[in-house]
């Protein structure tokens, strides 16, 4: 679960790098409020975008079980992990 919150949190923020890295490179402060001001809103879509993009793409590519899930039990008292059947 915090690996996937983590993931879409990076791709959220991704934009936002960037962004920050191109005005290093076009020798600007990224810590200067001037430079953000007219850009945050399209770096929030931006980051937005590829979030949901991955998420949707992840549930289309994930692969799918066939058979149906047997939940861990004992058996002869040993444990039996979960597993497709």
């Amino acid at each position: 679960m915090n690996r996937a919150f983590l993931e879409e949190l990076l791709l959220f923020l991704l934009p936002f790098a960037l962004f920050a890295l191109w005005l290093t490179v076009m020798r600007r402060s990224p810590l200067r409020r001037a430079h953000w001001d007219g850009q945050v809103p399209w770096l929030v879509i931006g980051g937005l975008a590829l979030a949901i993009g991955w998420l949707a793409w992840t549930g289309f590519t994930a692969p799918r079980g066939k058979g149906a899930y047997v939940p861990a039990h004992m058996e002869n008292g040993t444990f039996v992990p979960g597993r497709l059947e």
